[in-house]
């Protein structure tokens, strides 16, 4: 199976982490961004990597852990004209976007066809109102209400909610 991430930052970098550590063998990572020191305290990243792309640090990160992982690393910025060629291979995707409008945009796009894992209020250190709701294809994991503009992320919550979304993925899309 093919699992595809879209947006390789705190949620994405750590359920591809998950994944690889839970046995999955063939991934395709797709991000634009570079690792800024910023990122250090909850993504799968290194003080060494920083200024590198995403999907190459990670990539490299990931083959350290499983050397035999086939592993389509795409320097990209995702939008509704490339969004499905991109993932076309892929029978799930994980959606690590920032922001609400490429949450949507992708769900829009992809939902329908494939089984969409995205998260949704991951900021703040709260995790006792972490949930899981299902919308067709689509689950969504988070608290539902924090956003990163109001409050700080912590590594325990993004971390938290990765390891929920990884679960998702074993159980329903493997």
């Amino acid at each position: 199976m093919q699992i595809g991430i879209a947006g390789v930052g705190g949620i994405g970098s750590n359920v591809a982490h998950n994944l690889v550590r839970s046995g999955i063998e063939s991934l395709t990572i797709v991000d634009f961004d570079r690792v800024e020191e910023s990122n250090l305290n909850r993504q799968f990243y290194f003080r060494d990597q920083i200024g590198r792309y995403k999907v190459e640090a990670l990539q490299e990160n990931l083959r350290r852990i499983r050397p035999i992982l086939r592993i389509e690393a795409v320097v990209a910025r995702i939008d509704s004209a490339n969004c499905q060629a991109l993932f076309a291979d892929c029978h799930l995707i994980v959606e690590g976007f920032d922001g609400s409008t490429d949450k949507k945009m992708l769900m829009e796009i992809l939902g329908d066809k494939k089984m969409v894992i995205s998260a949704c209020g991951i900021a703040g250190s709260d995790l006792t109102t972490i949930r899981t709701r299902r919308l067709g294809n689509c689950f969504i994991v988070g608290d539902f209400s924090s956003d990163c503009a109001d409050a700080q992320l912590f590594a325990h919550k993004v971390i938290t909610v990765a390891g929920h979304m990884t679960r998702l993925i074993l159980q329903y899309g493997v």
